[in-house]
């Protein structure tokens, strides 16, 4: 279909607008990995290492999608350990051990982020066995450095599986690769505008960072569990976020309240 016929198409836009959300929302659970690893760097170097984490993102993601056959192919399993679940009420089995490369990337994504959220819990809860490698970092111009491109990989690693769940759900929403580039070019944009404001509100609340580290060690097990073919509805996981979300949120207002009373 040429660009005109889709500017044309009322089910192109409605297709777009849908896409664009879906990928916003998609787009969460990078932008609080990026958030939480920029603010552990000094200062002067945390917009510059989101704004790189960010492009690399969209370079990624326009990269998969113009090898979306190369993509699809990717769900082909490669091999099978012969291991299956009951099946379920609609006729699939609750795990299987067919994997893809699809399935693969996810588990090790999924394991990456569990070893990264409780590497950080353990820190937030002990800080004493980093606090004096963390001054150093910040004291000392080659750590400082070596700190900066360690962060950078991380997130290219995490770029990586989030970027093939964006392209899959881009793939299973549309045919239509102009429809796909515009959404993930804006969803990536928004995440740029939000980068910032996001990481300067965690570095603000610090009850925030446990709240969001534990947001990452759900989405690790989730996405260990969809390697194995336990697929938990999405929906299910932005709506546990957005609750505790609200929940700390209140507790946020909460505490300001009573420091403002104390104030007065």
């Amino acid at each position: 279909m040429s660009i005109l016929s889709l500017l044309s198409d009322p089910a192109a836009w409605a297709a777009l607008a849908t896409l664009i959300v879906m990928e916003v929302v998609l787009g969460i659970d990078n932008l609080v990995f990026i958030s939480l690893l920029s603010n552990k760097l000094p200062e002067n170097q945390r917009v510059r290492v989101r704004r790189v984490g960010i492009s690399l993102a969209l370079v990624m993601r326009l990269v998969l999608l113009s090898t979306i056959a190369w993509i699809a192919g990717l769900t082909e399993p490669l091999f099978n350990l012969g291991l299956a679940g009951a099946v379920n009420d609609h006729g699939q089995p609750s795990f299987e051990t067919a994997f893809s490369v699809r399935d693969l990337i996810l588990i090790a994504g999924g394991i990456f982020l569990l070893w990264k959220a409780t590497t950080e819990i353990h820190q937030t809860i002990d800080p004493n066995d980093s606090d004096e490698s963390e001054k150093d970092a910040i004291d000392q111009k080659g750590p400082a450095t070596l700190s900066f491109g360690y962060a950078i990989v991380q997130i290219i690693l995490l770029d990586i599986v989030f970027s093939f769940d964006s392209i899959l759900t881009a793939i299973g929403m549309t045919d239509q690769l102009p429809i796909m580039i515009v959404a993930v070019v804006v969803a990536v944009g928004a995440m740029m505008l939000a980068s910032t404001p996001l990481a300067n509100f965690i570095e603000r609340n610090p009850t925030v960072v446990m709240l969001a580290l534990g947001f990452l060690l759900m989405i690790g097990a989730v996405l260990i569990a969809d390697g194995f073919g336990v697929h938990v509805p999405k929906g299910y996981i932005y709506a546990a976020m957005a609750f505790s979300g609200v929940v700390e949120g209140l507790n946020i207002a909460a505490r300001r309240g009573r420091g403002h009373k104390a104030g007065h």
